[in-house]
Order: C-alpha cells, then sequence, then structure tokens
C-alpha cells in the first residue's frame, strides 16, 4: 500500500509498504498507535512508546490556532482509510502532507513552553554533498 513516510531530520518520501500489522511495526520500529488528528479521511501510525523509549523527536502536532498540542518521536507513517483497515494514501493527500510535514523540526523547552523550530529543507546538492567526506587520507594527501 502506498504511504508517507515521515522520518526525524529527513523529507517525507512516499513509500510502500506491505498491508497488516508486521509491516506497520517493522516501519515504525515497535508497537503501533495509530491517531486521527485530521479531518481527512487519514491516519497517522506512529510507535506507541515512541517517546517512552527516548526515539528521536520528529514532528510536532498542531491544534486550530497553531499550538503545539503533541510531537511524535521515531518515524510515523500518513495513510489513508479503507471501509475497515489503512489503505492506499491517495495522490492528493499524500501532496497535501508531504507539503505540511516537509520541513524537518527541532524542538526547545523556553519558559516551560516547547516550540518547535522548521530546519531547512536540504536540496538534492546538500544531501549528496553531506554524504561525501570533505577529509581526504592516504596518498592523496
Amino acid at each position: 500500500m502506498k504511504v508517507l513516510m515521515v522520518q526525524p531530520g529527513e523529507i517525507p518520501h512516499e513509500t510502500d509498504i506491505e498491508p497488516g500489522l508486521e509491516s506497520l511495526q517493522a516501519a515504525v520500529d515497535g508497537s503501533i498507535q495509530a491517531v486521527y488528528p485530521y479531518e481527512d479521511p487519514v491516519a497517522l501510525i506512529c510507535n506507541e512508546e515512541g517517546k517512552f523509549l527516548g526515539l528521536p523527536l520528529n514532528r510536532a502536532l498542531r491544534d486550530d490556532t497553531g499550538e503545539i498540542y503533541d510531537i511524535i518521536a521515531g518515524n510515523f507513517l500518513i495513510t489513508g482509510l479503507g471501509e475497515e483497515s489503512f489503505s492506499d494514501l491517495p495522490p492528493d493527500l499524500l501532496e497535501k502532507y508531504k507539503e505540511q510535514f516537509l520541513a524537518p523540526e527541532s524542538f526547545a523547552r523556553i519558559g516551560g513552553k516547547i516550540l518547535a523550530v522548521k530546519q531547512p529543507v536540504p536540496s538534492p546538492e546538500d544531501k549528496e554533498r553531506t554524504q561525501q567526506s570533505p577529509y581526504k587520507s592516504g596518498p592523496e594527501l
């Protein structure tokens, strides 16, 4: 089934996973929790114990006024909803949620309040540059 995968520090991407509990658990690295924070027919599937296990904080969930009410820890998926189970995420909703979660976020507690800071979206060139080591060793020096 086609879903949107959102990983900490990364740009969301479309991926195909097998339907069923095992593939959902593998995608979020543990027991799943499905939440339904949106009016669209979608589910957000995350690791049920992500915060307890100390998984890296990923993205904030905000209410209608933009206030943070929760932060997802670890990988999460956005799936479509079928009659009785999760299903493919329709292309229009895939684009909508890809845009919503496009920028990775960092979090800070300031004055008793948690703030989410959107990070710059890395370009493909940036990603390629960070994968190549700037340091040389051996005879090339």
